[in-house]
């Protein structure tokens, strides 16, 4: 080409460790797969050696996939597999049923796609101050849970960790549950995952905008992150527009002599394999063709970081799926923290 590719520049920006284990072409993690009512949930505890090699943190770190949140059958699926997978993580980390925990609603309210955490956190069943009042019946079931949005730096001038310790000064619960909204390195999982570990978080992080790390080594108590990835960058649409051609390409070499598919594009092709060789893709693309992945989105993030295009997106409809998003996230969370049945109904 007459020009090196430098892979080493480009930075996968992404808070997920299913998309981190991928971009890192590593099958040997042992993950538990499951499938609960058309909603997969993969599960896996990474030790110290597998988390250096993946710059993560050791824990146990839960994705939960899904297709569709809109409909209140599918959101019912999922507020049921979300909380029964926090019950497990919190036994994990010897959270009883009656220890107090403190939520907390990360991002910023006045952006959409980082507004998961607090509008999350409005739906959150608050009971802390009903057990500091005398005489007061609590029913059987209901544990006691705060509740607090600490704002963005941008906005309050104060690193947000600092916040939360100034919190626990005062107010000692014995776990953080801290929602924040995530970035995904691949287009299919915008809006389309919960990822759940107890490992803490760096709000942030995946946009290159990292703050004070909030987990128990930082704050003292156990700390749960609940996140989804809402954005996407440049790069990664670009990339996998150019992977999603190989397969509809791939898909209609198998389907051409189909009467009844017609060259039409069929949605089934986004789960096809591409079987493109490299010539094949040389003619499709030119010389990009000849690239793996790994240098397409290198030269892509070339090409685009020095003016400023390698832009975060989200998709158009991002304001009704943060209510749907932030409704399942607290309906799970309140049916997991609270016991009482009525919770459920």
């Amino acid at each position: 080409m007459g020009h090196e590719i430098n892979t080493s520049r480009f930075m996968l920006r992404t808070d997920l460790i299913s998309d981190t284990i991928t971009s890192f072409g590593i099958s040997d993690f042992k993950m538990i797969k499951e499938s609960i009512e058309d909603i997969n949930v993969d599960r896996i505890t990474l030790d110290l050696k597998q988390a250096e090699l993946l710059n993560k943190k050791p824990g146990n770190y839960i994705t939960i996939s899904f297709e569709d949140i809109t409909d209140s059958s599918n959101q019912n699926k999922v507020i049921n597999v979300l909380s029964n997978e926090l019950k497990q993580i919190l036994k994990i980390n010897n959270i009883k049923d009656d220890d107090t925990v403190l939520v907390i609603g990360l991002g910023n309210s006045k952006s959409t796609p980082d507004a998961l955490g607090p509008k999350t956190v409005e739906n959150i069943l608050v009971t802390s101050h009903l057990f500091k009042l005398d005489n007061t019946d609590i029913e059987v079931g209901f544990r006691n849970v705060a509740a607090f949005i600490p704002g963005v730096m941008g906005v309050t001038g104060i690193e947000t960790k600092d916040i939360i310790l100034g919190i626990l000064e005062h107010n000692k619960p014995h776990c953080l549950i801290v929602i924040d909204a995530l970035a995904s390195s691949t287009i299919d999982r915008v809006n389309k995952t919960i990822q759940i570990t107890d490992t803490g978080i760096e709000p942030g992080s995946g946009v290159g905008n990292i703050r004070s790390e909030i987990s128990l080594k930082t704050v003292g108590i156990p700390v749960i992150a609940i996140g989804v990835p809402t954005v996407v960058d440049a790069v990664t649409i670009v990339s996998d527009a150019i992977n999603y051609l190989y397969k509809n390409i791939s898909y209609k070499k198998e389907t051409i002599n189909q009467a009844s598919s017609k060259l039409k594009i069929n949605e089934n092709y986004l789960n096809y394999k591409s079987n493109l060789n490299p010539t094949e893709k040389q003619k499709l693309v030119g010389i990009i063709g000849t690239l793996n992945e790994e240098e397409i989105k290198s030269l892509i993030f070339e090409v685009l970081t020095p003016i400023n295009y390698n832009l975060m997106v989200t998709p158009k409809e991002i304001d009704f799926l943060i209510e749907k998003l932030s409704f399942v996230l607290a309906k799970g969370i309140n049916n997991c923290l609270h016991q009482n049945k009525q919770l459920n109904l």
